[in-house]
């Protein structure tokens, strides 16, 4: 398979970063970002040029603005761009959830991903070639009590993403992507110690990366799951 750049977001732990360690490992460069200063010093000395990765908020719409540029300027637009930094309420009812926990869900699972696509996705569209990737969750079509916020984040990225793909031209594809159930800290945070009845981030990616690689123009607008062709 010949060489891509994937870009990541939420790279520093948990799936992103079990993804990236496979991408590298297949011979693709990767492009990533996380919040956690001390995760992306560790990324940087693990893995060198043409592999990047940056401390980028994406709630921030200016600071992934000015990450875009440098990106897109060198080494270009992503062939792979998978949306995949979130985050999950504590467990609560939805009414014992603050307005400022349900904003941070809203703020990353939301309007990070918007953020991200606009300013990637027009140099995707200019070159004519590529796929989006946005994580969403089996809480994106079904639901739980004490999650509510974030199943309805999820929910959100599913009609998001269908409504991108219904905007992009021929040869490219958004695709919203439940990854299944993987014990992750997030799974840990609503099933405890029952998320080690799951895989381990790191035997899902080695799945799950190559499925994402063969993800395609005839996907647009699909919601998959990992493993569903």
């Amino acid at each position: 398979m010949d060489a891509r750049i994937v870009l990541v977001t939420g790279v520093s732990r948990g799936l992103g970063r079990a993804m990236a360690d496979c991408f590298v490992a297949l011979g693709h460069t990767v492009i990533g970002c996380a919040r956690d200063a001390a995760s992306i010093a560790e990324l940087r000395m693990r893995y060198g040029s043409p592999h990047r990765f940056d401390v980028v908020d994406v709630t921030g719409d200016d600071q992934v603005s000015g990450w875009a540029a440098q990106i897109l300027n060198a080494p270009g637009p992503p062939d792979l761009l998978i949306n995949n930094a979130a985050l999950i309420n504590r467990n609560a009812e939805l009414w014992k959830v603050s307005a400022a926990e349900f904003d941070a869900v809203v703020n990353v699972n939301i309007k990070g991903v918007a953020n991200v696509i606009r300013h990637f996705l027009p140099a995707m569209v200019e070159r004519g070639r590529g796929v989006v990737v946005n994580i969403s969750s089996g809480w994106g079509r079904e639901t739980d009590p004490r999650v509510a916020p974030y199943c309805a984040s999820k929910w959100a990225i599913e009609g998001l993403t269908k409504a991108l793909a219904q905007e992009l031209p021929a040869g490219m594809a958004a695709i919203p992507l439940s990854p299944g159930i993987i014990d992750t800290d997030m799974l840990r945070s609503c099933f405890g110690a029952e998320a080690g009845n799951y895989p381990t981030a790191a035997a899902w990616a080695a799945t799950a990366v190559p499925y994402l690689l063969d993800l395609g123009p005839a996907d647009n607008g699909r919601s998959l799951t990992v493993g569903d062709r």
